[in-house]
């Protein structure tokens, strides 16, 4: 069996893999050519996972905080589904660093199941999909904030995450089954049938963040500004990471796959690697973003815990409101309040 998809961005050389097996060795039978293409990768691999362990790390602690210390409205149970799409695709990340660097100081590669791209391409879609959704829902707040209000379905939040989840693990699943992820025979037509299916909604997830972002930039500018709250500029922020660092991942990661040689003599190797980076700078941003906004304006209290900043950079309340509350009885209300699954 042929090797020809470069896992997660990374380079791969032409070898034969026993069908799951755990090593991979080159067909030409040169142990030195292996560790020269080694050699090569490993730099954007060290980076990789220096940034993929601080993501996991920023996202395991949003995970443990939303889904067991703190209250959760509608927007942050959306976070929460984000940060677990994030630390999916970490895990993936770290996978792939690791097996580069055993591949560069031994003579044979290690070799990991196919079934972990399929994971990456789950995981990048879903991130995609909630941010999209935490965008275009607060573009609905603000534009027609009386109809939102009377009109939202209690569980709307939980309900779209559930399809989210289910869409982009049917779109994996189908894209693994049909291009050689899952199953060792591929369909050329049926993989790139499905390979334009996730490229147009990667592409209506782009409109609807663009869009969305571009109309809540226009209330807060405009004549009928909004108040600023501080989830207004995580959501602004985000997004922002999101289009620089995260979407030209998604449509090179399509697009090169079908179109390998038209990939190859486009794309620097440079650049292909950079993709890489910036997909795991993308998905480790988002807690530091969090934790950035909540805390900023807040030299004077020392002793800060991470919920309180969390619950500060989720607040949907102006600066204004807020100084007239008095701290002590904040944080009494903060640290009393009870977590719910």
């Amino acid at each position: 069996m042929e090797e020809r998809v470069t896992a997660a961005g990374f380079e791969s050389t032409n070898m034969t893999a026993t069908a799951w097996g755990t090593e991979l060795t080159p067909t030409n039978g040169s142990d030195q050519a292996l560790s020269k293409c080694n050699k090569a990768t490993l730099t954007p691999a060290v980076l990789v996972f220096t940034v993929a362990l601080v993501g996991l790390a920023g996202n395991a602690v949003v995970l443990w905080l939303l889904g067991f210390r703190m209250r959760r409205n509608a927007f942050s149970i959306y976070i929460l589904n984000l940060a677990g799409a994030d630390f999916v695709f970490l895990c993936c990340q770290i996978i792939y660093s690791l097996q580069t660097f055993i591949s560069h100081f031994h003579s044979r590669c290690i070799f990991i199941p196919y079934i972990f791209i399929t994971v990456s391409i789950f995981s990048y879609i879903s991130g995609l999909s909630f941010l999209s959704a935490i965008s275009t829902e607060r573009c609905l707040s603000v534009l027609w904030p009386f109809w939102y209000r009377s009109r939202r379905p209690r569980h709307l939040s939980t309900t779209m995450c559930g399809l989210l989840w289910a869409l982009s693990l049917l779109l994996s699943i189908l894209e693994g089954n049909y291009c050689g992820f899952l199953v060792r025979k591929r369909d050329q037509t049926w993989c790139q049938a499905f390979d334009f299916t996730i490229i147009a909604w990667l592409i209506l997830l782009f409109v609807l963040l663009s869009g969305s972002s571009l109309a809540l930039l226009t209330r807060l500018c405009g004549s009928h500004r909004v108040p600023l709250t501080r989830l207004y500029v995580v959501i602004l922020l985000t997004v922002l990471v999101v289009l620089v660092c995260g979407l030209p991942f998604g449509f090179k990661w399509f697009l090169c796959y079908w179109t390998q040689t038209l990939c190859s003599k486009t794309f620097s190797y440079f650049l292909r690697r950079t993709w890489v980076i910036l997909s795991s700078l993308n998905s480790s941003a988002n807690p530091i973003i969090y934790f950035f906004v909540g805390s900023f304006r807040q030299q004077g209290q020392l002793r800060q815990t991470l919920r309180l900043v969390l619950q500060r950079a989720l607040e949907d309340v102006t600066e204004v409101k807020k100084s007239s509350r008095s701290l002590p009885q904040e944080t009494r209300e903060l640290s009393g309040s009870s977590s719910t699954r």
